[in-house]
C-alpha cells in the first residue's frame, strides 16, 4: 500500500479509536485489496464483518463503541442507554456491557459483549451524529432506567446524568412522556417527578417514600437557609413548622464529612433532624 493511501487510513482511523469501516476506507481512496493486504501482511486486524483496526493492538473504549454500531449494522444502530451515556461523560457507573439501539423490524446477530436492544420506534430529535451515533442524554438516561437490572439501579441511572449535569430535570421529563418502555413506567415516572422536585440522592428518594407510605406532607426540597458564612442549601424542610432533614448516605461517614455536617448543622435552625441512609435507619 501506499503512503497516501495509508496516510488516508489513519486519518480517518485516528478519531475513533483506531479503528475505520471498510465503507470508511472505501470512500477514502482504499480498495478491498489494500485492506486485505494490510492485514495479511499483519499490520492490520479484521474486528468483524466491517470494522478495521489500523493496528494490531486491543481495541480501546472508544473502538469498540464504534465495533459495536457498525457490526449491528450502520444505518441502523447507534449506542443507547448506559453506553451513550458514557460516550457523553457519564461517569462512576459501572457496566462495561455496550448497549446498542436498533429498530425491531431490523434482523439482527448477537454479537460478544454487545447488548443489543430493539425499539419500537425512535422519538423526534434523539440521535447525536456528532461523533460515534448515539442517542441524547435524556433519552439515553429513560432507555436505560427501563434496560435496568433493578428499579434501585434505574433510580440511579436517573439521578446520575441530573447530578453530573448530562440534562435536565425537564428533559427527562419530556422523554419520560415520550418513551413507553416495557418495564417499570410507573416506577420511572415516579423517580423523574421526584428528580423534577428537587431530589437529587438515592437517599432523598427513599425518604420522599418513606414520607408519602406514612402520610406526611411533601416537603421542600434544597431549602436555602442563611448561615454566617452564607447561604446553606438543606435536603429538605416543612415551612409549616420550620422544620428541615439532612440526608445523609455512606459518604458522610468518611473522614472529615462527619466534623464538617457537625459544624455545617450547628448553624441553622434549632428544630433539626437527620436521616442516617448509610445503615438503613434515621
Amino acid at each position: 500500500m501506499d503512503l497516501q493511501r495509508l496516510a488516508a487510513a489513519r486519518l480517518v482511523a485516528e478519531p475513533q479509536g483506531g479503528v475505520a469501516s471498510r465503507r470508511q476506507l472505501y470512500a477514502a481512496g482504499l480498495q478491498e485489496i489494500h485492506v486485505r493486504r494490510a492485514v495479511e501482511s499483519g499490520r492490520w486486524r479484521l474486528h468483524g464483518r466491517h470494522t478495521v483496526a489500523v493496528h494490531t493492538g486491543p481495541l480501546d473504549v472508544v473502538a469498540q463503541r464504534w465495533r459495536a454500531v457498525w457490526e449491528v449494522g450502520e444505518s441502523i444502530a447507534v449506542l443507547d442507554g448506559v453506553t451513550a451515556l458514557q460516550a457523553d461523560g457519564l461517569r462512576t457507573f459501572d457496566d462495561e456491557r455496550i448497549h446498542v439501539s436498533a429498530k425491531h423490524n431490523h434482523n439482527t446477530v448477537p454479537l460478544d459483549g454487545i447488548r443489543i436492544h430493539k425499539v419500537i420506534r425512535r422519538v423526534e430529535g434523539e440521535l447525536v451524529r456528532a461523533g460515534v451515533p448515539r442517542t441524547r442524554p435524556a433519552v439515553a438516561a429513560i432507555r436505560a432506567a427501563h434496560w435496568a437490572q433493578s428499579d434501585r439501579q434505574a433510580a440511579l441511572v436517573l439521578l446520575m446524568v441530573v447530578q453530573q449535569r448530562l440534562t435536565s430535570p425537564g428533559l427527562l421529563a419530556t422523554e419520560q412522556r415520550r418513551i413507553r418502555g416495557r418495564t417499570r413506567r410507573a416506577f420511572i415516572k415516579g423517580v423523574v417527578g421526584d428528580i423534577a422536585f428537587g431530589v437529587q440522592s438515592l437517599g432523598e428518594l427513599d425518604f420522599a417514600r418513606l414520607c408519602r407510605a406514612r402520610g406526611i406532607p411533601e416537603p421542600c426540597r434544597q431549602v436555602v437557609r442563611q448561615g454566617p458564612r452564607g447561604r446553606l442549601y438543606l435536603d429538605v424542610g416543612w415551612s409549616c413548622c420550620d422544620l428541615v432533614v439532612e440526608v445523609d448516605g455512606a459518604q458522610h461517614r468518611e473522614g472529615v464529612h462527619v466534623m464538617l455536617d457537625n459544624l455545617r448543622q450547628t448553624a441553622h435552625t434549632s428544630h433539626r433532624c437527620r436521616f442516617d441512609v448509610s445503615h438503613g435507619h434515621g
